[in-house]
């Protein structure tokens, strides 16, 4: 399993019209091959900030699958306008028990 975990920055005063368009964006994400599951959760300190956990099967389904299809171009066009700045995404990976 795959965590793909993005900090959203929402342009401030758009958190509203934000939270609205990611419910689609949710359903879109949600019927990818590989997709696992997801959260968005807002921020305590700060009113704009969200972060966004992607459970994927693997990278791949995430990095190729996902933003190569054309669900990714709709997830853009509902999403993307709102990022200030546009966020970072890093990819992690389970880490097993250590040996003894």
């Amino acid at each position: 399993m795959i965590l793909e975990v993005a900090i959203l920055n929402i342009v401030k005063g758009q958190t509203r019209e934000f939270e609205q368009a990611f419910v689609e964006a949710g359903q879109i994400i949600s019927t990818m091959e590989g997709y696992l599951c997801h959260q968005l959760l807002p921020c305590l300190e700060n009113d704009h900030r969200y972060i966004l956990l992607v459970e994927w099967k693997t990278l791949e389904h995430h990095t190729i699958g996902f933003r190569g299809s054309t669900g990714y171009q709709t997830w853009k066009s509902l999403l993307h306008h709102f990022y200030e700045p546009f966020p970072t995404v890093e990819h992690y990976i389970a880490m097993g028990p250590k040996a003894s």
